[in-house]
């Protein structure tokens, strides 16, 4: 969480959440445009702009509370060979450039390719805890978050469409453990948030 008396500490948290969002939201348009689907290409949003993927609110929230979004990638599944995997694969797809992207920035002090001084070390840690932030948080299945359409393509047919009925509610779902259940998010996804940092961190 961002207090209001550390502006420099805002400045390192925008900077990491424009590199995590924009990787995590190219990511699903790569995927999408790789599996047949040209929506995202037309709507602009196959790009490495971060101005583009930014969502007000999302980015409000993750700032200040340390949960968040990014502007949701639209896909069209129907240009998909296979439906269901294609949405599985492009959901899948945004939180795994997350994760990739900490273990390849994690890397470079280790490697000595980085040097780590104070101002650096602090970017790299934010960079490490966004991203993870944001991959982890996308995984929990409630919709409109990745892991809602994960396990809609994890599920049997008929169990699948079952869940996909309970999309409509979910916004107010997602909202309702944000703001009524911040502690029990916490202890949910507090535990895999520190262990991606530190594996990709080396412990440093």
């Amino acid at each position: 969480m961002i207090r209001f008396g550390d502006p420099v500490g805002l400045v390192y948290r925008l900077i990491a959440l424009l590199i995590a969002a924009t990787v995590h939201e190219f990511a699903h348009a790569w995927m999408a445009n790789r599996l047949g689907d040209p929506t995202p290409r037309a709507q602009g949003r196959l790009s490495l702009n971060p101005i583009v993927h930014l969502d007000l609110v999302g980015s409000l929230l993750l700032l200040l509370v340390g949960f968040g979004w990014a502007k949701p990638v639209q896909v069209n599944a129907r240009n998909f060979e296979d439906p269901r995997k294609g949405m599985l694969l492009v959901a899948a797809a945004g939180p795994l450039a997350n994760i990739t992207l900490m273990f390849l920035v994690g890397l470079l002090p280790q490697l000595g390719l980085l040097p780590l001084t104070g101002p650096v070390t602090r970017l790299v840690y934010e960079v490490l805890l966004i991203n993870a932030v944001l991959a982890v948080f996308n995984l929990i299945p409630i919709p409109p978050l990745d892991g809602s359409r994960i396990l809609a393509g994890l599920l049997p047919p008929a169990q699948a469409v079952a869940y996909e009925q309970l999309q409509r509610y979910g916004p107010l779902l997602l909202l309702l453990v944000l703001f009524a259940m911040p502690g029990l998010l916490s202890q949910v996804i507090g535990p895999p948030i520190r262990w991606l940092v530190t594996t990709a961190s080396g412990g440093l």
